[in-house]
């Protein structure tokens, strides 16, 4: 009966594919879209190779693509270039934010995520255990700094380093097999630490030698209780306030 012939040409028409130029932010898409689909079914296609959602596209095609029309109704060909214009939300809070506040964001998202202990950096000192002559710690109190150094602490690379608060010069030494560095502890911009997963009563430390986080010297297997004594020796307790 003529009416199936007619709904095979409407399924062969359903499939016919066009190729498409998708261009946005000087990046190039080849994209192959069936005729038939219209234009917001081309926006979520859109969305979904370049992360930028529907609401926030303008797409050109001759003008502004209609959404309800079928790209055969607008007369779209093979090799139809079609522009879309339009910031992902990143790119808008990165105009609208200073540069770094928006780094420092994806950075604490980054590591809402996952613990500090888990990256793949630190788990190459945490997986060698705790070192064999690691400080006693005491968990649940703050005590002050001893007046011994600190030690039994492992650094980055996984060498032993040991602390010395020298309260008199105003200097915290970070103390290796191969050297000392004496730093002023004005020095030193910040200090972070986080409880390492499993053994909570050890800490991970960084001290901040330099403007960024790259600049971070870390230390591993901190006795807990001397963290917070820690961080107000190197920052002074002003910092708090």
């Amino acid at each position: 009966p003529p009416a199936s012939v007619s709904n095979g040409g409407d399924a062969g028409s359903e499939r016919e594919l066009v190729e498409l130029k998708v261009i946005w932010n000087k990046n190039k898409y080849d994209v192959k879209f069936c005729l038939d689909s219209t234009g917001a079914e081309l926006k979520q296609k859109i969305h979904s190779l370049t992360g930028l959602p529907p609401a926030m596209q303008k797409v050109m095609f001759k003008g502004l693509l209609p959404e309800e029309k079928t790209l055969r109704e607008i007369k779209v060909t093979n090799g139809a270039k079609i522009m879309v214009v339009g910031s992902t939300i990143n790119d808008v809070l990165a105009v609208n934010t200073p540069k770094e506040a928006a780094q420092q964001e994806v950075k604490a998202e980054e590591n809402k995520k996952e613990p500090l202990c888990r990256q793949k950096q630190h788990r190459k000192v945490l997986d060698k255990g705790k070192p064999d002559d690691v400080m006693p710690s005491v968990k649940g109190v703050q005590e002050r700094l001893p007046t011994v150094p600190l030690s039994g602490m492992y650094n980055k690379s996984g060498g032993k380093v040991r602390l010395t608060f020298k309260l008199e010069q105003d200097q915290l030494w970070i103390g290796t097999k191969e050297r000392t560095e004496k730093l002023p502890m004005g020095s030193i911009k910040n200090v972070v630490s986080e409880p390492i997963e499993g053994h909570e009563d050890y800490h991970m430390m960084a001290f901040q030698l330099g403007p960024t986080e790259a600049s971070y010297y870390w230390v591993y297997w901190v006795p807990t209780q001397y963290v917070d004594a820690i961080k107000d020796t190197v920052l002074g307790k002003w910092q708090y306030f």
